[in-house]
C-alpha cells in the first residue's frame, strides 16, 4: 500500500494539520501509517476519462484505509451468475454481487490481496478456491476459502503458513492440474506453492520456488494460458516471469516512474477477449489505470484509463487492487473491471469502496 506523508499544498491543509496537532493522540495511541488513507485529497486520475458505472457499499470499519483488493468469479454456465469478492485488510472479506450489492461478510484477520481459480477438486466437488494474503492470523502468510458455485457461499477453508517476514501480495494459477498460490512481502521476496485437497479434506500446502526482486511487491496476476507471472514491484515497476517450477527467469516490462506508471505501482489483473490478453495496472499515484495488450511475443502498451464520476458515484482516486473479466458479466455485456477507491465520495478520511466500470466503455476510450 502506498503510504504518504500530508503535504500542505493549501491553505486548507495548512489548517487542517493545524487542528488535528491541537488534539493530536499520545504516542501510544497513534494510528498505525495503514490505517490512513492513501489518496490525501488527491484529484481524479490523469488518464482518458471513463465513466463509474456502479459501486459497493464503503467498507464497514469506521475510517481506515481498509478496503484493497477485489477479485471476480462468473458462472460459465450462466454469465449473469457470479461475485465480486473484495479484501478489507483490518477486518476480513466482503462478497457482492454482480452489481455491488453485499451478500456476504466473513470476518477474521487481515486479508490484503485476494484472487481465486474455478475447478478445484474437493471432496464435496468441485469449488471455487480462493485465497488471500493474510498478516492477521498467527503463524499463518496465507488464508484459503472454497465457494459454492451453486450456493455462492464462500468459507474458510485453512490457515497456511508462508515462509516470509511479511506476506503482502498474492496471486493464483493454474499449470497444468496443478493450482499455484504465490505470495510475495514487503521485502520483495516471493514464494510459489502448490496447493491441493488432503484425503483428511484439509489443504496440502507445498512451497516450490523462491525468488524475487530488490524492493518491495504487491500486486500480481497469472496467466495461465502463456504460462507468465506479472508481479509489481512498487516504486520501479511490473515483471514478467515464466511460471515453471525451477529457477525464475523475469524482466520489468514497463519502468516506474514513467508515462505510463507513477509509484506506486499496486494492483495488477489480466483481462481475455477472444484472442486478445489485456493487462491492467493501477497507477496509484496518479489514480490511473495503464493498460497492455500481452498476448504477443511484447507487450504493446494501448494507453491509460481513469474513472471518473457518473449518476451519484464518484470517481477514483488513489487506487489500489484492481480485477478484471472479458465476455458478458451480470449487467457488463462485454467485461467489468472492479477497483478499490480510497476516498469513497471523494472525502477525505471517508471509508472506501470498490467501483465496477464496464470494460466496453474502456474500450470506447482508449480506442482498443
Amino acid at each position: 500500500m502506498f503510504r504518504r506523508h500530508l503535504r500542505d499544498t493549501s491553505m486548507t491543509a495548512v489548517i487542517a494539520v493545524l487542528l488535528l496537532a491541537g488534539c493530536a493522540k499520545p504516542e501510544s495511541a497513534k494510528v498505525d501509517p495503514e490505517a490512513q488513507s492513501d489518496s490525501r485529497g488527491m484529484t481524479v486520475g490523469a488518464g482518458t476519462p471513463v465513466l463509474a458505472a456502479a459501486e459497493t457499499p464503503s467498507v464497514g470499519t469506521g475510517d481506515k484505509d481498509a478496503a484493497d483488493d477485489p477479485e471476480i468469479w462468473v458462472d460459465p454456465n450462466d454469465p449473469t451468475r457470479g461475485v465480486i469478492i473484495g479484501t478489507d485488510k483490518k477486518a476480513g472479506l466482503y462478497v457482492y454481487d454482480l452489481a455491488g450489492k453485499q451478500l456476504q461478510y466473513l470476518p477474521g484477520g487481515m486479508p490484503n490481496n485476494v484472487d481465486l481459480r474455478g475447478g478445484f477438486k474437493t471432496a464435496a466437488g468441485e469449488r471455487v478456491l480462493v485465497a488471500a494474503s493474510d498478516r492477521g492470523r498467527p503463524g499463518a502468510g496465507a488464508a484459503l476459502f472454497l465457494l459454492d458455485p451453486a450456493t455462492l457461499k464462500l468459507t474458510l477453508w485453512g490457515e497456511v503458513p508462508v515462509a516470509l517476514a511479511e506476506p503482502y501480495g498474492l496471486c493464483l494459477g493454474r499449470r497444468g492440474d496443478a493450482f499455484l498460490v504465490i505470495v510475495n512481502g514487503t521485502d520483495g521476496q516471493v514464494r510459489q506453492h502448490t496447493v491441493t485437497a488432503g484425503a483428511d479434506g484439509k489443504p496440502m500446502f507445498k512451497e516450490e520456488r523462491r525468488f524475487g526482486v530488490p524492493t518491495q511487491t504487491e500486486g500480481c496476476v497469472v496467466d495461465d494460458v502463456a504460462g507468465r507471472l506479472y508481479l509489481g514491484e512498487e516504486g520501479a515497476g511490473i515483471w514478467r516471469f515464466d511460471l515453471g517450477a525451477g529457477p525464475a527467469k523475469g524482466e520489468i516490462i514497463a519502468a516506474a516512474p514513467s508515462a505510463m506508471l507513477k509509484p506506486d505501482v499496486e494492483g495488477l489483473t489480466l483481462l481475455r477477449e477472444g484472442p486478445a490478453t489485456w493487462l491492467i495496472a493501477s497507477s496509484q499515484g496518479d489514480s490511473a489505470f495503464a493498460v497492455w495488450r500481452v498476448d504477443g511475443p511484447k507487450p504493446e502498451y494501448r494507453g491509460r484509463f481513469s474513472v471518473v464520476a457518473n449518476g451519484g458515484v464518484d470517481g477514483v482516486t488513489g487506487t489500489d487492487g484492481v480485477a478484471a473479466m472479458g465476455g458478458p458479466v451480470g449487467g457488463f455485456p462485454e467485461g467489468l473491471v472492479v477497483m478499490q477507491d480510497d476516498e469513497d465520495q471523494g472525502v477525505a478520511g471517508a471509508k472506501q469502496n470498490f467501483k465496477l466500470v464496464g470494460w466496453r466503455e474502456v474500450k470506447a476510450a482508449l480506442g482498443l
